[in-house]
């Protein structure tokens, strides 16, 4: 047995033989559960003396929290658009209110995307080189007001980074919305266009935190906008053109985060952004996608991510309930191990192991608690709001939000999703360090953050069909507590 295992076996036996003396811990405990609760405070809670141990240790800390929420896109925008005043307001403020889920971190899309009503560019006059017809015209509707009435709502403020899914169709090799590379003789102008873009919208008065260079550049199967990048080749636009321009045009404040598609790959992206320090000077982090498996949180291409660049942003961006139509006021569904993902029809048959069918809400908790474990720093959902078809897509790629609204009706639906992401928005705040944690039961998913006010959150997951209880020690405090068969809590630490 080697010194780490025994140090941890001391902690554990400690923990076990000190808790007769402890003093009580003073917490407050919230809990969704397939029950019934949603983000319901809980006061009372069953024993057993055989409850488990999870012992806090807030003096070692892992990674600093950037922020969790959800994306603003023009299917969500438009839906919102459609909605009475009433409910539109009930939407956003329980995404950026402090009395709501308070969302710190989200992402948007530039020009169209498959959440998008139609294909649209904001630089569609071809051989337009200095983009002097460059315009957001198309995001005035719909997609500006959403964020901008965000913004009003939100006391906190979030954080927003904005990925493109194609350049405009001219500069590519393929002429098209869908597929095809960069030409070589663009890149410089494909630079320029996300320069244009920061600008206008900071016109707006709208400020963007960070940049993707493409979203999913391995073209995502060529079914909607898309456009190929290879790790060398995004390294490239990156370091010799995006960087230069957006220091140069005084926009070099803004975060470019590379890669931005499923884990699996992370490792040869990594390899090659921060190959060196030429090739990593513009880069502030990755992103990634859950969508290699929406079940297997990749642990080990996360901790490779990490130590290729320790000092650099892990942000999930994207990840949703996809190949799915949402069920509608019907909450027991987003528990069943029922839901599919685009793996269990699609993904060839070494790979099928990665997608089973699974509960949504486990999908969320198990992946968020997962990445918190493995030094990703921050979670964005897709859409915050989707209609009652998983839509509007241009490309009839149905998906699951939060948030599901009937706007012919003006009915709004809160699925368990929308409670299982605030236990986690809502408590984890920005700059919140992940502190390390103890548990001596494995069927129960813990993480654990001190946040900047000293309050300490602690999030639990019981994906199981049995009451958990366990004796939760910070120091020489304790409490005991129990949480609910299928249930997510967050216990609350507090000065």
């Amino acid at each position: 047995m080697n010194r780490i295992k025994i140090y941890h076996l001391l902690i554990i036996v400690g923990m076990l033989t000190a808790c007769t003396s402890k003093q009580p811990l003073q917490v407050t405990v919230y809990e969704t559960s397939a029950s019934g609760n949603k983000l319901t405070e809980i006061s009372e809670f069953s024993t057993s003396e055989n409850a488990s141990e999870i012992g806090l240790f807030p003096d070692k800390t892992y990674q600093t929290i950037t922020g969790f929420g959800g994306s603003f896109t023009e299917s969500s925008a438009y839906l919102l658009n459609r909605l009475s005043k009433k409910n539109r307001a009930l939407i956003l403020d329980a995404y950026f209110s402090k009395k709501g889920a308070n969302y710190s971190l989200t992402r948007t899309h530039i020009s169209s995307c498959d959440f998008s009503l139609s294909n649209y560019t904001y630089a569609p006059i071809a051989d337009d080189l200095e983009l002097k017809h460059f315009s957001i015209e198309e995001d005035e509707a719909d997609l500006i007001p959403m964020i901008k009435e965000a913004m009003m709502v939100s006391e906190d403020g979030f954080k927003i980074i904005a990925s493109p899914w194609t350049a405009p169709p001219w500069m590519k090799d393929n002429n098209k919305y869908v597929g095809g590379k960069l030409v070589d003789e663009h890149y410089g102008t494909f630079a320029l266009f996300f320069s244009k873009y920061l600008d206008a919208y900071k016109a707006e008065g709208i400020d963007i935190w960070g940049l993707t260079p493409v979203n999913e550049p391995h073209g995502n199967g060529n079914n909607w906008e898309s456009m190929h990048f290879s790790p060398e080749e995004e390294t490239d636009f990156v370091q010799n053109h995006l960087g230069p321009t957006l220091e140069a045009n005084g926009n070099g404040a803004t975060k470019i985060l590379g890669y931005d598609q499923n884990r699996a790959g992370l490792k040869d992206w990594v390899d090659s952004m921060f190959k060196d320090e030429a090739s990593s000077k513009y880069f502030d982090g990755t992103a990634i996608h859950w969508y290699e498996s929406t079940f297997d949180y990749l642990p080990e291409a996360l901790q490779y991510a990490h130590k290729k660049a320790p000092n650099k942003y892990l942000i999930e961006t994207e990840g949703c309930v996809d190949s799915e139509i949402p069920k509608w006021q019907d909450d027991a569904w987003y528990w069943k191990k029922e839901s599919t993902d685009w793996g269990w029809d699609w993904a060839p048959p070494q790979d099928k192991h990665l997608h089973p069918k699974y509960a949504p809400v486990n999908r969320y908790a198990r992946d968020i608690i997962g990445c918190l474990n493995n030094w990703v720093d921050g979670w964005v959902d897709w859409n915050m709001v989707l209609d009652r078809q998983g839509g509007p897509n241009w490309f009839k790629n149905w998906c699951v939000a939060p948030v599901i609204v009937d706007p012919d009706n003006d009915e709004v639906y809160f699925t368990p999703l929308y409670y299982t992401m605030a236990h986690f928005s809502k408590y984890m705040r920005p700059g919140a360090q992940i502190i390390d944690v103890k548990n001596t039961d494995a069927s129960l998913m813990v993480t654990a953050a001190k946040n900047p006010d000293g309050s300490i959150a602690v999030i639990i997951f019981n994906e199981g069909k049995k009451l958990k209880t366990f004796e939760l020690s910070l120091g020489d405090a304790s409490k005991s507590i129990s949480i609910q068969p299928q249930a997510i809590q967050t216990i609350l630490l507090t000065n």
